[in-house]
């Protein structure tokens, strides 16, 4: 089952829906936002899926603008850097950087404000930097709370995935003492959707995740080839720390990103950006 946030054209009120056949959206009348289903637990999931099979009003997608599935989160999305061990390479070679594999997952987040839709803008300022990078990653959604997560239980705390593009400002990224925060954080750089696919639909351990920029393929690769897998990862950002149903993670990109190319190879205003996940779903966003 595809979930995602819409809202009538020109500019009506953003309402959680169900992609029914790529084609058109069932509206979930009993809940004012897809955070609000995923924070009802099963007893939700079990009245959306419900409505899934006898949907009542119905849009078609062309009438409606498409919004990340969580417009807001309640908090910083939970990236993870250096996930596949090509992406790592690149990396290590053109910074000219003997780094060790890493023996746990690498974690940094991007702010609230960074969540952008699947069809938008990502905002370009010169001024403040146009080392302007690409990063497609599966992201993952929290389904249930938990502390001190089990990699034998992590998958049951997952509510469903996502597209994400860990849009970087390279520069901005080197700049703070190493810490990459402020580089992955300005306005609109976390560009997500167009839906969020159900954990019982999707198996995600080998998926294949693209990114093209004016057509052209910069990330081709797969989700097997993650270093550290799902499980992993939620057990070590939930070790001491609570993982709350909503909370998003975003699990690293493969190999193919700009900086890392002879030349650096960055985004300008005009290009288009575009990012799939197969089973989920394609972001196409403009630069500008």
């Amino acid at each position: 089952m595809k979930l995602v946030t819409y809202s009538a054209l020109p500019a009506g009120q953003p309402r959680p829906g169900i992609l029914l056949d790529g084609k058109r959206i069932a509206d979930i009348a009993d809940f004012d936002s897809i955070l609000a289903v995923i924070r009802g637990g099963p007893t939700a999931l079990d009245r959306v899926k419900a409505l899934s099979a006898k949907p009542g009003a119905v849009v078609a997608l062309a009438d409606v603008k498409l919004h990340a599935p969580i417009p807001r989160p309640s908090k910083n999305v939970f990236c993870v850097g250096w996930n596949y061990l090509p992406h790592f390479e690149e990396g290590a070679a053109k910074l000219q950087d003997n780094r060790e594999l890493p023996k746990h997952p690498v974690f940094f987040s991007k702010a609230t404000t960074t969540v952008n839709g699947p069809f938008d803008t990502v905002p370009f300022d010169a001024s403040i930097s146009t080392s302007l990078d690409w990063e497609v990653e599966l992201g993952i959604v929290i389904g249930k709370t938990g502390k001190n997560i089990s990699e034998a239980d992590a998958m049951r705390h997952i509510f469903g995935y996502t597209v994400i593009n860990d849009v970087s400002w390279r520069d901005l990224q080197r700049r703070h003492g190493g810490q990459w925060h402020k580089g992955k954080s300005l306005d609109g750089t976390c560009p997500m959707g167009p839906s969020i696919v159900t954990a019982d639909s999707l198996d995600p351990t080998n998926l294949r995740v693209t990114c093209r920029v004016n057509g052209v393929v910069k990330q081709d690769s797969w989700t097997r080839h993650m270093y550290f897998k799902i499980p992993r990862l939620i057990a070590e950002l939930s070790a001491g720390m609570t993982l709350e149903a909503g909370d998003i993670i975003s699990s690293g990109t493969p190999e193919g990103v700009g900086f890392a190319r002879t030349p650096p190879e960055f985004m300008k205003p005009g290009d288009l950006m575009e990012t799939e996940i197969e089973g989920i779903g394609v972001l196409r966003n403009p630069i500008g």
